[in-house]
This record gives C-alpha cells, structure tokens and sequence, in this order.
C-alpha cells in the first residue's frame, strides 16, 4: 500500500476559538469552513504546506455520548493530549514569534539530541512539540 497522510484531527473544545488561535497566532489559513449536516467541517493548515489538513474537531455529539464527552473535554482542557509535532527551520525564533502572539508555553526551548524543542498548547489545551533539527 502506497499511502501519504492529508488530514490529521485535533480535538477542540470551540471551534471558533480554535479557528482563531490557528489562523492569529499559528498564521495557518482556513482550508474549509462548511456544515455538513449537523457537523461543521473547519480544517486549517500552514500556508507553505497545501496537502497537510489539520481537521478542528469539537468534541461532542453525534460522536460521543454526553458522559464520554464531558470526560473527553476535561482530557483535552487538562493538557493531557499530545497533538503532534511542528517541524520549523528555527524552533527560537519560532518560539519568541508565537510567544509574542500569545501562544501559551510549558516548555521553553531546549536542546534535545534530535535538536531544538520547545511545547506549547493551543487554546483548548492540547499540547504540541515545537522543533527544529539544530543540534
């Protein structure tokens, strides 16, 4: 099987805000933005990357139960979910940049054996791995 990933989901907790953080802060841009349904179907993605689709997913019904979703959001608003990874040329001067923006940090830069990493969550409390290959 031949295959390339294209869309990844991030569980939010409103997707409006989340589709602010993203675009404001992250400077990703809106890929779509439509109801399918009962389902609004909000994906973004960085703007050098057109075939990477991040899927903004608020975490509720249909999907979940009212108990599986409360449980659910809590995860998420606790920062106990890790996201993934953002590979930048520079994780720094990345780091000020989104850090003037207002993205929150629970790890400023730091220098790893894979290179330079710093962890930020979004605005509903999923964490990601901020890094560059820079020993």
């Amino acid at each position: 099987m031949r295959a390339r990933l294209s869309h990844v989901t991030i569980p939010v907790l409103d997707q409006d805000s989340a589709k602010a953080f993203y675009t404001e802060k992250l400077g990703f841009e809106v890929r779509n933005d439509m109801t399918i349904g009962e389902l609004r179907w909000l994906t973004v993605g960085p703007k050098d990357e057109p075939e990477v689709e991040m899927v903004l997913r608020k975490v509720g019904p249909p999907e979940y139960d009212e108990e599986t979703t409360a449980h659910f959001r809590d995860l998420i608003a606790k920062g106990v979910i890790g996201v993934g990874v953002l590979h930048v040329e520079n994780t720094r001067a990345t780091y000020e940049r989104l850090r003037q923006a207002g993205v929150t940090f629970v790890q400023e830069p730091v220098k790893r054996p894979f290179g330079t990493e710093a962890v930020f969550r979004d605005d509903s409390g999923n964490w990601f791995s901020l890094n560059d290959s820079r020993g």
